[in-house]
């Protein structure tokens, strides 16, 4: 069911695979227009981390459900990005764990879990609009935003990345069994049964591959601008 909220609120929904950049052009992309930014997939890590740290079996799809139905969340931006806050705690850092992360992929694959969530993404739609970022975003969450794009990158170029990410952090990164994470994570993400990760039929396809962080965020305004979405912020 679409969001009622869509019909005057403007909602951009960015989808892609993990490590196609999805999270800086979603953070650029809100700071152009003013709007409102959901990290979808932080909802499933936070999910995760507050299913792990209360003991709860990640196999029991309703348990997981009710501590996602619970969850006591806070998204706060700031220059450096989104800092995302469980109970209180500042927990940007832990849920980007690859231990999180692999849990996270693993609870959003259940019903239950999205049911819970569903309604709580599409709050965050309010004005003056939103940039949401997610896997699901122009298929289910938001089905009639005004503008979808779907932003990929080679299994490869997203394991390059990561691993110059976890390294500026200083943290020990071996590319192989990162690649080999990224391409199990597609495969699951790709072929569950609910809401499988793909474009929307009427979505914008991006390459990330060979493209900078810049030459990206230019395809995404230029189709902003065709939608007169150019948001209330100077460039």
């Amino acid at each position: 069911m679409a969001n009622p909220n869509e019909n005057t609120v403007p909602v951009i929904a960015i989808d892609g695979p993990s490590g196609a950049g999805k999270g800086t052009l979603c953070r650029l992309v809100s700071q152009r227009t003013g709007y409102h930014l959901l990290d979808s997939g932080a909802l499933y890590r936070l999910t995760a981390l507050a299913a792990m740290r209360a003991g709860v079996s990640l196999g029991d799809e309703r348990v997981v459900a009710d501590v996602a139905a619970n969850l006591d969340i806070r998204f706060d931006a700031t220059p450096e990005g989104t800092r995302v806050f469980l109970s209180g705690q500042d927990v940007s850092s832990d849920i980007r764990r690859e231990e999180v992360g692999m849990n996270a992929s693993k609870v959003a694959a259940y019903q239950p879990v999205r049911a819970a969530l569903l309604d709580r993404q599409r709050a965050f739609a309010r004005t003056p609009g939103l940039v949401a970022d997610g896997r699901d975003m122009g298929t289910v969450v938001f089905p009639d935003a005004k503008v979808k794009i779907f932003l990929t990158a080679s299994a490869e170029e997203r394991a390059r990345r990561r691993v110059l990410q976890l390294e500026s952090a200083g943290q020990q990164a071996h590319f192989d069994e990162i690649l080999a994470d990224i391409r199990a994570r597609d495969g699951r993400d790709s072929k569950r049964s609910a809401a499988p990760l793909v474009a929307a039929d009427d979505a914008l396809v991006i390459d990330s591959t060979n493209l900078s962080i810049e030459q990206v965020l230019d395809l995404i305004l230029q189709q902003l601008k065709k939608q007169s979405l150019e948001g209330n912020r100077d460039a």
